[in-house]
């Protein structure tokens, strides 16, 4: 049995190449005898289709099957410069960057004002019922509108893409601040993919921002850290975040 196996593979090995590619991959298009061999003229156009596709076979055959190109290295360029396209943020100026330990007690932070704990009963009633019921003192189903969160996911989506564009523009308020805070507050995750190219071009406006304030001490500062922590870390934008100082 070892022997015949053997031999199998020694033809199998002394196989015709075109034999051995017509085994694994059969005609599609069979193509009837055709003889050329007499008065051939390779500058005469074929006179049928059966003819075309033979020549067709004729030329594949006389064709190597492995072409090495002849590359000249005189002509390569020693230093080629490669363009990249970074979509990353603008690395914070020294002194500007926060600590790991302050993005990991922001990122925290940010988690529990998402979601509150699970002994915190009124937190739970504004997380699920919303703000306004809460407040209105509701203790049954409403009757014209059904119980849950005040905010629809398309209008937070929407927002956030009102002020980013309008922060594309202008300078870093606190009052902006508050507002970007609470809307990234809202995104669902996984993130669709509006609103994860949104967060992404709102990290990288606060970088360019953060690059053009005078002192690391300006009130400023820590709020765009902030945003820019959130965004990489909490929302799983890695390559966004900074460097710890």
């Amino acid at each position: 049995m070892r022997q015949g196996g053997l031999a199998g593979l020694k033809t199998m090995a002394w196989m015709p190449a075109e034999s051995a590619v017509e085994e694994l991959m059969p005609r599609l298009l069979p193509v009837e005898p055709c003889d050329l061999t007499e008065s051939f003229d390779p500058s005469v156009p074929p006179r049928t289709p059966q003819e075309y596709l033979r020549r067709v076979q004729i030329e594949a055959a006389q064709c190597p099957d492995v072409v090495v190109a002849q590359i000249d290295p005189k002509k390569l360029k020693r230093k080629q410069s490669v363009n990249v396209s970074l979509s990353g943020c603008q690395p914070a100026p020294e002194g500007y960057s926060p600590t790991l330990q302050w993005q990991q007690q922001q990122v925290a932070q940010f988690s529990s004002v998402r979601q509150p704990k699970s002994e915190d009963e009124e937190g739970w009633k504004k997380f699920c019922l919303g703000e306004r019921l809460c407040a209105e003192g509701a203790v049954g189903p409403a009757t014209s509108e059904g119980p849950g969160i005040d905010y629809v996911q398309a209008t937070v989506t929407s927002v956030l893409e009102y002020l980013s564009n309008w922060f594309g523009e202008r300078d870093f308020t606190p009052e902006l601040g508050r507002w970007l805070y609470a809307l990234l507050a809202c995104l669902e995750k996984p993130l669709l993919p509006e609103a994860h190219s949104l967060i992404r071009q709102l990290a990288r406006r606060c970088s360019e921002v953060r690059l053009l304030v005078d002192s690391k001490d300006d009130e400023r500062v820590p709020a765009l850290n902030l945003l820019i922590c959130l965004v990489s870390r909490y929302f799983d934008q890695r390559d966004l975040a900074d460097e710890p100082s």
